[in-house]
C-alpha cells in the first residue's frame, strides 16, 4: 500500500483545515508513492521512536506531535529535531504528524478522553468558524433535482444530522450568446429570457473540488453561472475541547481518583474544591488553558487539561474546578486511537503502537 492511501484517509478523518494556524500538521518527511512496509504510532517522534522503527522495519511513523513546527534553517543535527529528521531521511523513514487537527474532530483527542470518563452527550467546548461555504447556482426548472442531488451526492447540503438541505427560488435568467455559443436553450444571437431555479445550499471548505465538479458535470448549460461565500458560521462537531455528563455526581476526592486512575495520572494539580457534587465535565487534550473561559460559560463543575500556570488557577475564580492532569497524561491515548481507527480501515495492515513511553517530564514522590 502506498503512503498516500493512509495520508488520504488520515486527512478524511481529520481534514489538514481543522488544523490551528501555528500547527503542521500533514506529511513532514517523504513522499506519497513510498510503498508502506509497516507504520509506527507514537505521541512524539524522537530518536528512539526512529530507532524503534529502524528495528521493526516500519518506514512510516505516524504522531501526533509534528517534529517539525517551524522552518528549519540548516539540517547539521546541532537539535534533537534535525537529528531526528536526518535520521528518518537516510533511513526512508517518512514522518507524519496528526496534531491539532485531531484535537478539532468529534471523535479525536477531546472524545478519547470524553470516552475513557464515560461522559454522556459530549458536545464541542468551542466550535470553529470560517469551515464553512456556500454555493449558489441557477439552473432550468427541469434540471434543478438533478443538479441538487448531484450537490448532495458530492456533499452539500449537511447541516448538523441533517442532509439534502438547500434554499430554491424561482426568477428569471436573461442571456444572449455570440455566434461562437451552443447554448441549451434558446438560440445564439437572440436574447433570451429563462425561468430558472436559484439554489443555496453550503459545503465544508476542503470539499469545495468536488462540489464544483459535480455542478459543472451536472448543470446543462455550457457557460454555468455560480458564486461561492466564504462563512463564518459555527460548526458546532468541529473545534477545541468537550463537555459532557457524568452518569452520577460525584464528590471531589471520590472524583479525583476516578479521574486519576481512569487516565492514568501520577499528579493531579487542581484548584479548590467546589462544595457541591462533580457532575458537567470540560475537557481538553494538550494545553487547554485557553479554553477556560468556554468551560465557565459552559457551567461546567471541573475542567480537566494540562499545563494550566500558576496564576491561571486563579482564573477558576471558585466557579469551577481546575484540574490539571499534565500534557503527556491528557494525550496518552491518543495513540491507542491512531492505531484503532488505522486498522479499522485497514484491518490486513501492519501497524506497531511504540512500546516507549516519550513523557520528557518525571516525577519523583
Amino acid at each position: 500500500m502506498k503512503l498516500s492511501l493512509l495520508t488520504k484517509f488520515l486527512e478524511s478523518y481529520a481534514p489538514l483545515n481543522y488544523q490551528e494556524d501555528y500547527d503542521n500538521s500533514g506529511l513532514i518527511v517523504g513522499e506519497g508513492d513510498l510503498e508502506i512496509a509497516g507504520v509506527l504510532v507514537a505521541l512524539d517522534c524522537t530518536e528512539e521512536i526512529v530507532e524503534e522503527a529502524i528495528l521493526h522495519g516500519c518506514n512510516v511513523i505516524v504522531t501526533h506531535h509534528p517534529i517539525v513546527f517551524k522552518g528549519l534553517k540548516r539540517l547539521n543535527g546541532s537539535n534533537y529535531i534535525e537529528r531526528v529528521v536526518i535520521k528518518a531521511i537516510k533511513n526512508n523513514i517518512a514522518l507524519y504528524a496528526i496534531h491539532t487537527n485531531l484535537d478539532h474532530v468529534h471523535n479525536g483527542v477531546s472524545g478519547e478522553i470524553c470516552k475513557r470518563l464515560n461522559l454522556k452527550n459530549p458536545r464541542v467546548l468551542r466550535p470553529k468558524t470560517g469551515l464553512l461555504k456556500k454555493l449558489i447556482t441557477f439552473c432550468p426548472n427541469e434540471q434543478a433535482l438533478q443538479v441538487r442531488g448531484a450537490l448532495f451526492n458530492a456533499g452539500a447540503g449537511q447541516v448538523s444530522d441533517y442532509s439534502e438541505c438547500s434554499f430554491n427560488t424561482e426568477g428569471y435568467g436573461t442571456f444572449k450568446g455570440s455566434a461562437n455559443t451552443n447554448p441549451f436553450v434558446g438560440e445564439k444571437g437572440i436574447h433570451h429570457q429563462e425561468l430558472e431555479v436559484r439554489i443555496e445550499t453550503i459545503f465544508l471548505a476542503q470539499d469545495e473540488r468536488k462540489i464544483i465538479v459535480a455542478l459543472l458535470e451536472n448543470h446543462p448549460y455550457e457557460e454555468v453561472a455560480y458564486d461561492i461565500y466564504s462563512l463564518n458560521n459555527k460548526l458546532h462537531n468541529v473545534g477545541a475541547g468537550m463537555v459532557g455528563w457524568l452518569d452520577q455526581g460525584m464528590e471531589t476526592e471520590e472524583f479525583l481518583i476516578y479521574l486519576r486512575d481512569k487516565m492514568n495520572a501520577s499528579v493531579i494539580r487542581h484548584t479548590q474544591p467546589l462544595p457541591k457534587k462533580i457532575r458537567r465535565v470540560a475537557v481538553c487534550g494538550g494545553s487547554g488553558s485557553f479554553l477556560l473561559p468556554d468551560a465557565l460559560a459552559a457551567n461546567a463543575d471541573v475542567f480537566i487539561t494540562g499545563d494550566f500556570k500558576y496564576h491561571e488557577f486563579f482564573d477558576a475564580d471558585k466557579k469551577l474546578m481546575i484540574a490539571d492532569i499534565g500534557h503527556f497524561e491528557s494525550e496518552q491515548f491518543t495513540s491507542n486511537l491512531l492505531v484503532e481507527i488505522i486498522q479499522e480501515k485497514f484491518p490486513n495492515f501492519a501497524i506497531r503502537l511504540t512500546e516507549h513511553n516519550t513523557n520528557p517530564i518525571n516525577y519523583f514522590f
